[in-house]
């Protein structure tokens, strides 16, 4: 693969074989995020579980106590006082039947969808298209429920939610390159802390394989992360 010219010059403010403590990766992160944008700082954990397996599965949210950076749109698909609830803590959609119809015709400008328990019968046949986006409702990720109030504001408080691929590797931003290294630690603590606590008890031999983080588009820089 050939990389741009930013990219190389980032290569070579580090050891790329070299393990840092978090502290010190987030601020070569930050340092290589050259981008005209403010880049997205990024965790990559890859994990010594077989997500083929259902007991194996790593999976649940957290609220950064600094947010992720990025403006969330939310979609609630509810009905009557929790309609009204879910526009007054800021949901930037709301919607029932037609809302549905919306989405079976298309339309996805949105980023989370939170629903409540009694439209979960309808809302289930859009499975086959939010599924594959990561946008269906699930009571693990507090995305079904009916406080739609409380989940609209975690959501847009900074709630994330993390959950391991095929390939046991967890994704998950952690804030922009903008909001300094201290910030970004205290996020990436808060979400190394919430993955550490989620380890599958049938899952055995070392947990941590290998802790990484990175701009959007800068290199990858590893973390020497004990627990």
């Amino acid at each position: 693969m050939k990389h741009g010219k930013k990219y190389v010059d980032s290569l070579k403010a580090y050891d790329k074989s070299k393990t840092y403590d978090p502290a010190e990766a987030i601020q070569l992160a930050i340092d290589t995020a050259k981008a005209k944008f403010d880049e997205t700082i990024e965790l990559h954990c890859r994990l010594g579980v077989d997500p083929r397996h259902a007991d194996q599965q790593v999976r649940g949210v957290v609220i950064l106590p600094n947010g992720t950076g990025r403006t969330v749109r939310v979609l609630v698909i509810t009905k009557g006082a929790r309609a009204d609830e879910a526009k007054e803590a800021g949901a930037d959609f709301v919607g029932a039947e037609e809302a549905i119809q919306k989405i079976q015709g298309g339309w996805v400008d949105f980023d989370v969808c939170v629903t409540t328990p009694d439209m979960m019968g309808l809302v289930g046949r859009l499975g086959r298209i939010l599924g594959p986006k990561g946008l269906m409702p699930t009571p693990k990720a507090g995305t079904v429920t009916n406080d739609v109030a409380k989940a609209v504001k975690d959501i847009k408080a900074g709630k994330v939610e993390y959950r391991v691929d095929k390939n046991a590797i967890i994704h998950c931003p952690i804030g922009k390159a903008s909001f300094g290294k201290d910030k970004i630690l205290e996020n990436f603590n808060v979400l190394m802390d919430a993955i550490v606590k989620a380890r599958p008890a049938a899952a055995k031999g070392t947990y941590l394989k290998s802790v990484t983080l990175a701009s959007t588009m800068g290199p990858g820089v590893k973390i020497n992360y004990k627990v």
